[in-house]
């Protein structure tokens, strides 16, 4: 029989998991916790994809270039996540500067929190929230300023959600069909559909995903219930027989979509947070911000453009800036990323 290891504590085992691949996402450790596998990481981004559990900033330099952080400003990041951007703009507000992180990630954000504050950056030059950014205003008062210089949404779902089946983000992956950015907060995407009705359903596809199929799929899924992911993709498949397998897909990811926006009450956050901006942003501050689908672009250019024709905005975005091929082959998700900005008068 062998004995207990005496005197030092014995070396505790890193967890292990049945077979090359698990079913189960609880058991995968290294995408639970990625910055301790950086041999894996690695090699998943020498391939051109994102690490499972991580994120890939986007637009990183145009959005510093945008911004334009200085030493002794205040800046936002009102969707911190996995804390990609903050890790950047931190260093160009010392000495006296403040970077407010706002996310409304319960799960997330004491994650994104730690790893922030082990890279060096206490209290006295990084606060965080757990706050929507449609309560900007509140957030800024609470942390004890008037006003920030730069401002950065990135509006975007986070790798670390759509990674983890739990959320129910994930096409790829069977998980509960959920979706809610605050899981303590409000209705799942499976009780959403159960409750709507098919009309009210095909009026959301087209508004936030301009879905082609929008009657067709507002009629086989409103009213239905789909407890997981695997459900409803399947759903919407067997809708859609006779189409290419191709269009199929896009018509799977759209109606994710379009549940994702409904469920989190996206378009009324982004369309709150607009309104704030100017009132939020100190004389010449600067706005960044990052959208990923056409409906969200669309409110973005509006209020840029009334500020600017109202003088609230000195100078915006003619066009927007898009993701360079270089980092489009690196991470994929930077595809459809567009940037737009502002200055405030």
């Amino acid at each position: 029989m062998t004995e207990e290891p005496t005197g030092e504590i014995a070396r505790k085992r890193r967890p292990r998991y049945p077979g090359k691949n698990p079913r189960r996402f609880e058991d995968r450790y290294k995408e639970l916790a990625p910055e301790k596998y950086p041999e894996t990481v690695a090699k998943v981004l020498a391939g051109g994809r994102t690490p499972a559990g991580s994120h890939i900033p986007i637009l990183v330099s145009e959005v510093i270039g945008v911004l334009r952080p200085c030493a002794g400003e205040v800046c936002v990041d009102c969707t911190l996540g996995y804390g990609g951007h903050a890790k950047e703009l931190l260093p160009s507000l010392l000495p006296g500067g403040h970077l407010l992180g706002l996310d409304v990630d319960p799960i997330e954000l004491p994650r994104t929190e730690l790893r922030l504050r082990s890279a060096g950056y206490g209290e006295e030059v990084f606060t965080v929230r757990r706050s929507n950014f449609a309560g900007l205003g509140g957030a800024l008062r609470s942390a004890g300023f008037a006003g920030a210089d730069c401002i950065l949404a990135d509006l975007g779902v986070s790798s670390m959600q759509i990674d983890s089946p739990g959320r129910g983000f994930s096409l790829k992956a069977e998980g509960p069909l959920d979706m809610r950015m605050n899981p303590e907060r409000g209705i799942s995407a499976g009780r959403f559909l159960a409750k709507i009705s098919s009309s009210a359903l095909e009026s959301l596809l087209v508004e936030n995903s301009d879905e082609p199929k929008a009657r067709e799929l507002g009629r086989a899924l409103a009213g239905k219930e789909f407890a997981t992911t695997s459900e409803l993709v399947h759903a919407v498949r067997k809708e859609l027989v006779g189409v290419e397998t191709g269009e199929q897909e896009k018509a799977v990811r759209r109606v994710f979509q379009t549940l994702r926006i409904a469920v989190n009450e996206e378009f009324s956050a982004l369309e709150a947070l607009l309104r704030q901006l100017p009132d939020c942003l100190n004389p010449g501050g600067r706005v960044a911000i990052l959208t990923f689908h056409s409906g969200e672009d669309r409110r973005v250019k509006k209020a840029l453009q009334a500020g600017y024709r109202s003088g609230v905005y000195s100078e915006i975005a003619r066009d927007v800036i898009r993701a360079g091929a270089v980092e489009c082959r690196d991470n994929p998700r930077a595809t459809s990323a567009k940037l737009r900005w502002a200055v405030r008068g």
